[in-house]
């Protein structure tokens, strides 16, 4: 069993080429190969992805993780295709990082209200990624969270969890801000969900502040 969740968003070697190589070798010897793909794949141009959407990238890292994809098929056309979206939860990630240091005033910037995404629980996506392993189901899945919501509405989640002053953080505006990429990109992972024993919770679930 394989794993690959290796990638780096500046260099199309590692993303793309990376993953070819590793479907080769895991081809070689017969083992099960699970490869972890991004939302990034998508435009947002549609009202949300499920497993049977067709890729259109929009950003060179998008298009990175789209030909990762179309290699991995091609050269080991048993393995799992895992496409997920943020990863967060466990206070720990680049995301929850970032929020604490605007709250904190150890950063200055805001937080998108317009770039909206299905962000899954760091524990959730692992489970999903192993029950996808052990049970050697080939073929494209969405493994990410129940919630759409916005950047901004994350940051405000992790806020409150973590009893931060939510009234600090900004929001703004990524289409103003030019900043190119996708903006609203929804994975529906419903048809995965009704395969798994995991059950991929939604941010505003899995980030509520406990009593």
């Amino acid at each position: 069993m394989i794993i690959n969740a290796a990638y780096n968003y500046e260099d199309w070697a590692t993303t793309a080429d990376g993953a070819a190589s590793v479907a080769l070798a895991a081809a070689r010897v017969d083992a099960h190969l699970v490869h972890v793909s991004s939302d990034a794949i998508f435009s947002g141009a549609a009202r949300s992805y499920d497993e049977t959407a067709v890729p259109d990238p929009v950003m060179p890292y998008g298009a990175a993780k789209a030909a990762a994809e179309t290699a991995v098929r091609a050269v080991w056309p048993g393995a799992t295709v895992a496409r997920t979206s943020l990863i967060t939860g466990d206070g720990r990630s680049t995301h929850e990082s970032l929020i604490h240091d605007l709250a904190l005033g150890r950063l200055q910037g805001v937080l998108f209200a317009d770039d909206v995404r299905c962000p899954v629980h760091v524990a959730d996506l692992a489970s999903a990624l192993l029950e996808l392993a052990r049970s050697r189901s080939s073929g494209i899945h969405h493994v990410a969270g129940a919630d759409a919501i916005s950047r901004y509405e994350l940051g405000c989640l992790v806020a409150e969890r973590d009893g931060l002053d939510r009234s600090v953080l900004r929001a703004g505006s990524r289409q103003v801000a030019g900043i190119p990429g996708p903006l609203d990109v929804r994975l529906d992972s419903s048809a995965t969900q009704g395969r798994l024993r995991t059950r991929l919770r939604g941010a505003r679930e899995f980030l509520a502040r406990q009593a």
